[in-house]
C-alpha cells in the first residue's frame, strides 16, 4: 500500500513536470490551446451554465429539492432506488449538461438527502452532455443536418437511462440508507409541510441571491480552468505524437468493428476533451453512420476534462469516482450501439419525409437559445415530474379507498 501510494505520487509529479516541459518547449502552441479553450468557456459554458447553477442553488436552500424527494419517493425509489429529491438531479442533469448534476448531487449528499451509494448511483447515470449543444451545436452546427440531432440525442439519453434502470441492483445492502430512512410519510401533505417549513429557515432573499451567485460563478471558474488546461495538454499530445499513438492502440479495437482509420484520431481526442473530439468525428473521412457513431462514443464517455470537473465537484463529499468512470465506459459502449440500431430507419424516414430539414438555419447553437431551450425543458422536465408525483399519489389514495381489505 506504502509503495503503491508513493508511484501513483511520482507517476503524477512526473506527467505534471512534462506537462510544463511542454509548455517551455512550445509556448505558441499553449497559448493558442488557451484562447481556444477561454473561447469555449466564455462564449458557450459560462452563459448556458451559469443560470442553472444559480437556479438550482436556489431551489435547493428554498426546500423545492426536498419538496420533491418527498411527493417523488414512490417514483424514483422503485425505478433507481434512488431517494425523491434524486428527480431534481435528473432533470437539471438531462437538461442543463455536464457538469452540474455531479454538483447537485455533492449538495444532496452534504445535506443528508441521500447515502453514499446512493449518491455515486445517481451521478452515473444523471451526468448528460446537454440536449441543446447535441440538437443544435452537434447536428446543425457540425453535421449540418438537424433531423439527426434525434439520433445522436435519443441514443445518448436512453443509453443513460438504461444504465440507472440498471444501477438500482448496485449496492443494494446499503445501511446508511436505513438509518436515513423515514418510512410511512411519502404523501401530498407532508411534502408541502417539508416545503414551507424549508422556507421559513431560508436565508434573507438578499443573502440567499448573493450566495448563490458567488457559489455558481466560483464553480464556474473552476470549470473554465480545466476547459482551458485540457485545451493545451490535446494541442501537446498532437505535437509529440501521442494522440497517433493512442489512435493506434484504438484501433486494435475499432478496426474489427468497421471504424475506419481516419475516425480513430477524433476518438483519441475525445478521450480527453468531448467538443474537439466531435467536431473532429464530424469531420473525419467515413461514413455518416460512423462518425455518428464516433460522436455518440465521445459524448458518452465524456472526456477527461469533465471526468475531473465531475470530481472537483464532489471534492467535498465521501463520492467515490470509480463507478462514474466505470458507467462512462459502459454508456460510451451502449450509446454507440444504440447510434447504429436506430441510423438506419431513422435515415429512411428522414429519406421519406425531411420535416425537419428547413430548420437549419432557425437552429443557430447561439449561447441564447441554448439558455432558453434549456430552461423551457427544465420548467416542463420538472412540471411532469410533480405531475407523475401527484398522480402517484392519487392513485395510492384511490386504491386504499377501493380496496376491498
Amino acid at each position: 500500500m506504502f509503495l503503491k501510494q508513493h508511484l501513483t505520487s511520482l507517476l503524477w509529479l512526473s506527467l505534471a513536470l512534462c506537462l510544463v516541459l511542454g509548455m517551455v518547449i512550445q509556448p505558441k502552441i499553449v497559448y493558442e490551446g488557451s484562447v481556444s479553450g477561454l473561447k469555449a468557456w466564455w462564449n458557450i459554458v459560462f452563459p448556458s451554465l451559469l443560470p442553472f447553477f444559480i437556479a438550482s442553488e436556489i431551489l435547493m436552500k428554498m426546500g423545492f429539492v426536498r419538496f420533491m424527494g418527498v411527493l417523488l419517493e414512490p417514483v424514483m425509489r422503485p425505478l433507481f432506488n434512488v431517494p425523491g429529491a434524486g428527480a431534481f438531479v435528473m432533470v437539471i442533469g438531462f437538461t442543463s449538461g455536464f457538469p452540474i448534476g455531479s454538483m447537485v448531487t455533492a449538495k444532496l449528499r452534504q445535506q443528508k438527502l441521500c447515502t453514499r451509494l446512493e449518491a455515486e448511483r445517481l451521478m452515473s447515470f444523471t451526468n448528460n452532455s446537454s440536449p441543446l449543444f447535441m440538437l443544435t451545436a452537434v447536428a446543425v452546427g457540425m453535421f449540418g443536418r438537424p433531423e439527426l440531432g434525434v439520433v445522436i440525442a435519443g441514443s445518448h439519453y436512453l443509453a443513460n437511462l438504461l444504465l440507472g434502470l440498471v444501477l438500482r441492483f448496485y449496492g443494494r445492502q446499503d445501511h446508511e440508507r436505513a438509518a436515513l430512512s423515514t418510512p410511512g410519510c411519502w404523501s401530498l401533505r407532508q411534502a408541502v409541510r417539508t416545503l414551507l417549513s424549508s422556507v421559513k429557515e431560508r436565508p434573507p432573499l438578499g443573502q440567499l441571491l448573493g450566495e448563490a451567485v458567488s457559489s455558481s460563478v466560483t464553480k464556474l471558474i473552476n470549470i473554465g480552468g480545466f476547459i482551458i488546461l485540457f485545451a493545451v495538454i490535446i494541442r501537446l499530445l498532437k505535437e509529440v505524437g501521442v494522440i497517433d499513438l493512442i489512435s493506434s492502440f484504438l484501433s486494435v479495437l475499432l478496426l474489427p468493428l468497421g471504424f475506419p482509420p481516419d475516425i480513430l484520431t477524433a476518438i483519441s481526442s475525445g478521450l480527453f476533451e468531448m467538443t474537439i473530439g466531435t467536431k473532429l468525428a464530424s469531420e473525419a473521412n467515413a461514413s455518416e453512420l460512423h462518425r455518428l457513431m464516433a460522436v455518440a462514443i465521445i459524448l458518452g464517455w465524456s472526456g477527461l476534462s469533465i471526468h475531473a470537473q465531475v470530481a472537483s465537484m464532489i471534492a467535498q463529499t465521501d463520492i467515490r469516482m470509480g463507478l462514474f468512470v466505470i458507467t462512462r465506459i459502459a454508456h460510451a459502449a451502449l450509446a454507440g450501439f444504440f447510434t447504429w440500431f436506430f441510423y438506419k430507419p431513422a435515415a429512411t424516414s428522414f429519406q421519406v419525409s425531411p420535416v425537419l430539414a428547413p430548420v437549419t438555419n432557425f437552429l443557430s447553437p447561439s449561447p441564447l437559445a441554448i439558455i432558453m431551450g434549456s430552461l423551457c425543458l427544465m420548467g416542463c422536465f420538472l412540471l411532469l415530474l410533480v405531475l407523475l408525483g401527484l398522480m402517484v399519489q392519487l392513485l395510492s389514495r384511490l386504491s386504499k379507498i377501493f380496496s376491498p381489505f
